[in-house]
């Protein structure tokens, strides 16, 4: 109580302000906590030149008009109050001191209101002051937070209980402080315009975990049963916290995929889905999520889920593998290279996971790199041997695919082994066969004769093709004694190759290759044609001239008997075939003309013993009849 005390002196010291007249002060308002008590502190002025002997006062409450018969609170000259008030104010002040303060107890709600102070100094001198005080009535204390509760900055809470009345003494403390960090509390007593108020303040380091946390105040009075309660929550403020997110992951393609991010902060943040630098979704929201229908290997890459706010950012990144077969891998197009030259083969792909790539020629594995986007392949010099279709080939365990490529060399011509002549009696069969890329020009030259044939001359050679390789035959009839010698050239942009083709014995050939059965049954069918033949020959007309049976083989020759062509075309008159010629120069008598020629394919009969024909077979038989 020693502060109510002391106010009389307060009082006389700013007595100067009202300069002896009619005035008074008391604060405005006022505050207490329900069913506890409340001194309104007052004092009062009046003109200097009045000497009352007795000074008296009246507090009223709600109206200062005693005409309006407002609810007396204390009459001091009677000591008496309104039915409301009986027993329950006092005067605290000495009124000689012109100290009005007035103390009530017990407050209800129906005491809320304001409150005024009339000074009777006997007679007619008498006034009720404007000055007033309202008094407001609190269920609880109050909680002050602080604008801000940041997460790593000491926060400072405050609880008030009004300190109005000398005979109630309050006392604040704090409760639900659990996980409050580097707590404590300290008290002190604060006066503001003779008002006083209990502070309690609670210090702590706040945490995000603290974020939403109910702390409470009680205030309790001793010796009294009264005891308050106030609470509040408290909103501290920190950066975005991510507090799960998917892990980085693989899928395939077709799936169907979420990817969440779940984010904690106060206040809350905006979270964005990132891939690269491209924003594909945001939203402020305390969890983002971001679905793939249908997944393709364009989904295959990093993603980051950002946080952001006014007190920080963070992000979250994961990787998204989307596993699929490799696509058709990309190859060189097709290759042309000349015989020598190096040549480089690229094949690339995309796969995941990485896939093993090979390039193979036919069943032949040429080279491989294994967990790889790409395999080079290095020819430091091509043989024709290289020509041909090559494949590359992708795999992985979700899929396999393949692309083909050619390559084509182009080189001088080579003169196969298969090349050679063969003999059958006085007949000459001699194949070129040659190998080259472009197509090659092919002759055939007779050195002795001095007689070269090209391939293109089709009245005597019979070519055909059969990839880069070309067989030319050429066929002639010769003396049975008479050597020949045959040269088969063959030329392209890239060289020439001369050969000199070897001779075989075709008739030995053929009757090694049929055996002795074999040549017996040959025998017999020709005695057969033979004896055929003569019959015919009697029942024919000896006016008849002779004839010559061909076939579909390419024509025969006598290889003395060929010229070249540009003599051959003196007119048409001249001209003779050489089936003509060869008649002519062989028999200069018109009448040993008499002759008939069969050409008789042996090679297609079949032999017994399985003996099978070959082309080295002669398939000209000529028989003589005199």
């Amino acid at each position: 109580m020693a502060r109510w005390y002391c106010l009389p002196l307060i009082l006389i010291l700013i007595k100067g302000s009202f300069c002896g007249q009619w005035g008074a002060w008391m604060p405005q308002s006022i505050y207490a906590l329900r069913d506890t008590c409340v001194a309104i502190p007052c004092k009062f002025d009046y003109p200097d030149d009045i000497r009352p002997s007795v000074v008296h006062g009246v507090w009223y409450f709600k109206s200062p008009y005693p005409k309006n018969l407002p609810p007396v609170v204390l009459r001091t000259k009677t000591n008496t109050a309104h039915e409301s008030f009986q027993g329950r104010t006092q005067l605290l002040g000495d009124l000689h001191q012109r100290n009005c303060t007035i103390q009530i107890d017990r407050l209800s709600s129906e005491f809320q209101g304001k409150y005024y102070f009339r000074a009777d100094l006997g007679g007619y001198n008498q006034y009720t002051y404007s000055e007033h005080s309202n008094l407001e009535l609190l269920d609880n204390p109050s909680i002050l937070s602080p604008d801000e509760i940041i997460v790593g900055s000491v926060a400072e809470l405050t609880c008030y209980a009004p300190d109005n009345c000398p005979d109630m003494k309050p006392i604040v403390t704090w409760f639900r402080t659990e996980g409050l960090e580097q707590q404590s509390v300290f008290g002190k007593l604060q006066e503001d315009n003779y008002m006083w108020t209990m502070m309690s303040l609670l210090n702590f380091l706040p945490t995000h975990k603290n974020n939403g946390h109910t702390v409470g105040c009680k205030v309790n009075y001793p010796n009294t049963s009264l005891e308050y309660e106030a609470f509040t929550t408290l909103d501290v403020k920190y950066p975005p916290k991510i507090v799960e997110v998917n892990s980085s992951l693989e899928t395939t393609e077709g799936a169907h995929l979420i990817l969440l991010c779940v984010v904690e902060s106060n206040p809350m943040s905006l979270v964005t889905w990132m891939k690269d630098d491209t924003v594909l979704k945001e939203d402020l929201s305390a969890n983002l999520t971001l679905e793939f229908e249908n997944v393709t290997h364009n989904y295959d890459g990093i993603y980051i889920c950002i946080a952001e706010n006014f007190y920080g950012k963070v992000n979250r990144s994961l990787g998204l593998a989307v596993m699929y077969a490799p696509w058709k891998p990309s190859v060189n197009t097709s290759i042309l290279a000349i015989e020598g030259e190096p040549v480089t083969i690229l094949c690339s792909t995309e796969g995941n996971p990485e896939p093993i790539i090979t390039i193979m020629k036919g069943k032949s594995l040429l080279s491989t790199a294994i967990y790889e986007n790409e395999l080079l392949l290095e020819l430091p010099e091509v043989s024709h041997e290289d020509d041909g279709e090559y494949w590359c080939v992708a795999e992985n365990q979700y899929g396999r695919s393949s692309s083909s490529f050619n390559i084509t060399i182009e080189f001088a011509p080579i003169v196969l082994p298969e090349s050679k002549c063969t003999l059958a009696r006085d007949t000459v069969q001699c194949m070129c066969e040659v190998k080259s890329n472009p197509e090659p020009v092919i002759l055939f030259e007779i050195p002795e004769k001095d007689i070269i044939i090209n391939e293109t001359d089709r009245e005597f050679v019979y070519s055909q093709r059969n990839g880069y390789t070309v067989s030319s035959i050429l066929t002639i009839r010769r003396e049975p004694s008479e050597d020949i010698l045959v040269i088969c050239s063959a030329s392209n942009l890239y060289g020439t190759k001369v050969h000199e083709l070897e001779f075989k014995d075709a008739n030995n050939h053929i009757w090694g290759k049929v055996g002795p059965v074999g040549a017996v049954f040959i025998f017999a069918i020709l005695i057969g044609v033979v004896g055929y033949m003569i019959q015919t020959r009697k029942k024919k007309n000896q006016n008849e001239s002779s004839s010559f049976v061909q076939t579909e083989n390419p024509p025969v020759m006598f290889s003395g008997d060929y010229e070249p062509k540009e003599k051959r075309e003196k007119s048409q008159d001249e001209f003779h075939s050489v089936a003509e010629k060869m008649l002519l120069n062989k028999h200069k008598d018109p009448m040993e003309l008499d002759v008939d020629y069969a050409n008789i394919d042996f090679s297609r009969l079949r032999v017994k013993d399985n003996y099978p024909p070959t082309k080295e077979t002669a398939e000209y038989a000529e028989i003589r009849m005199k």
